[in-house]
C-alpha cells in the first residue's frame, strides 16, 4: 500500500519540477497574457516564485484526491500542512541566504523551489503513511483553506499589496508589470 502512495508523491515531485519552472517562462511565452497570468509567474517576486510551486503541487492533490482519497481519508489536511510546509520554505530560505549572502543567486534560488517541493511530497507521504491529521472537520476545513489558497494566488498576481514579498526585485513594481 505504501510503496503506491511513495509512487504517487514521487511522481508529483517529478511532475512539479517540471511543471513549476515551465510556468516561470508561461506568463512572456504567451505573449503577456491576463489569463495565463492567474497561474503562472508575471514577475520575479518572491510571492510569484511561491505561486510557481503552489500551482502543481495544487493540481497534483486534485488529481490525488480523486485517485486516492478512499485510501487515505486524511488526504486534505495532509496536502494542505505539506504544501503550507513547501510555500513558508521558499521565503525563509530566500531570505535567509539573501541576508547572509547580501545578494540573491539563481542557482540558489532554483535549489530552493526543489527543496521546497521534496518537502511538500516528502512531507505528505509521511503523514499520510502515519495517518495523521484525520477526522471530517479537518478535511473539510483543509479543502476550503486550500481553495483559499488558490484564490489568492491568483488575487494578489492582480491586486499584490505593497510589501517586499509581493515587490518585483527588478522592477520594484509589485504585480502584473
Amino acid at each position: 500500500m505504501y510503496k503506491r502512495l511513495r509512487r504517487w508523491e514521487i511522481a508529483g515531485f517529478l511532475l512539479t519540477g517540471i511543471a513549476g519552472p515551465l510556468l516561470h517562462f508561461a506568463y512572456r511565452w504567451s505573449g503577456e497574457n491576463r489569463i495565463v497570468a492567474a497561474f503562472s509567474a508575471v514577475n520575479e517576486s518572491t510571492w510569484e516564485h511561491m505561486k510557481l510551486l503552489f500551482v502543481p503541487v495544487f493540481l497534483f492533490a486534485l488529481v490525488e484526491m480523486v485517485a486516492l482519497t478512499g485510501r487515505y481519508r486524511n488526504l486534505l489536511a495532509v496536502k494542505l500542512a505539506a504544501t503550507l510546509l513547501g510555500l513558508a520554505a521558499i521565503p525563509v530560505l530566500f531570505y535567509t541566504y539573501t541576508g547572509i549572502w547580501g545578494r540573491s543567486s539563481m542557482a540558489a534560488d532554483i535549489a530552493i523551489f526543489y527543496v521546497a517541493a521534496a518537502l511538500v511530497y516528502w512531507c505528505g507521504y509521511r503523514l499520510l503513511e502515519k495517518g495523521a491529521l484525520g477526522g471530517g472537520a479537518l478535511q473539510i476545513a483543509s479543502l476550503l483553506v486550500l481553495w483559499g489558497l488558490a484564490f489568492l494566488m491568483v488575487w494578489f498576481t492582480y491586486a499584490p499589496p505593497p510589501i517586499a514579498l509581493f515587490q518585483d526585485p527588478v522592477t520594484g513594481l509589485y504585480g502584473i508589470p
